[in-house]
């Protein structure tokens, strides 16, 4: 498994965990958070007894966003990642789940602060949990900054319109429990918890069909956009092949013989 010094990777069962791990920073983004967490989404859609992916923060934070002490020109850690970046410039927006979208399922389990480009990576991800003190906002513009992470379009297709230019125009910080009742997250559990939380959820995943996982998240996000015909019809092409796999097969008998299955993404 891979990692760097502000990245954690770790296996529990058939789910890789991302950690960003920058707890004195409240983990704001470094290079070696931004490698590490790009490589990590490579490394789960490589390696197929991984099913689901949990992606948290270390030291009871998420992320606070951007380095602004980095970007206000007092240097950032990690320069001997730089290379990387330079061999491929999208490598950070890829890492932030911007410019790409794993296809194992990503649920993030969230503690203490999520702001800026942490509610920016959070739209990245498929299903959310958080403690009760989980901070959430986009502060940019308080900064006289940007949030060019695709908030200004992912937000206003994942909560009400209304809520998402009040988060983007006022900067102002959300709790938990109102980024749950604008739908930003799904969960809200005790403080601490919100890892146990985001694994009980990939334990329930796992136990299914990863192909068909795959397939239904694909075709989520795949027609998001299409007209309910065509979206309709995409549903067919990329769902009908699945009713083919030893899988598939393999679903049935379980069910009759009333039992696990073992599926073997055949």
């Amino acid at each position: 498994m891979g990692g760097t010094e502000h990245l954690t990777v770790q296996r529990e069962g058939a789910t890789l965990v991302l950690t960003l791990n920058r707890p004195e920073a409240r983990n704001a983004l470094s290079l070696p958070m931004l490698v590490g967490l790009y490589d990590g989404w490579l490394e789960a859609d490589a390696d197929d007894s991984v099913r689901s992916i949990v992606f948290t923060g270390a030291g009871g934070s998420f992320c606070s966003g951007m380095d602004l002490k980095a970007l206000a020109g007092n240097g950032m850690a990690g320069e001997e990642y730089r290379d990387r970046l330079k061999a491929d410039p999208d490598l950070h927006w890829k890492a932030m789940l911007r410019h790409h979208r794993p296809r194992k399922p990503v649920i993030a389990a969230v503690e203490g602060y999520c702001v800026a480009g942490g509610t920016e990576m959070l739209q990245g991800t498929d299903i959310r949990v958080a403690g009760e003190s989980a901070t959430f906002g986009l502060f940019e513009v308080r900064r006289g900054l940007f949030p060019i992470g695709g908030s200004t379009v992912r937000l206003p297709r994942q909560i009400p319109r209304t809520h998402a230019l009040e988060m983007l125009l006022t900067g102002r910080p959300y709790s938990a429990r109102e980024a749950a009742a604008i739908g930003l997250i799904g969960h809200v559990v005790p403080d601490g918890t919100a890892l146990d939380g985001a694994l009980e959820i990939a334990e329930r995943i796992n136990a299914c069909g990863p192909l068909a996982v795959e397939a239904v998240k694909a075709s989520v996000y795949e027609t998001a956009e299409m007209t309910e015909s065509d979206g309709l019809a995409a549903e067919l092409t990329r769902g009908w092949p699945v009713f083919d796999t030893a899988d598939a097969k393999e679903g049935a008998r379980a069910f009759a013989e009333k039992r696990p299955p073992v599926y073997k993404r055949a």
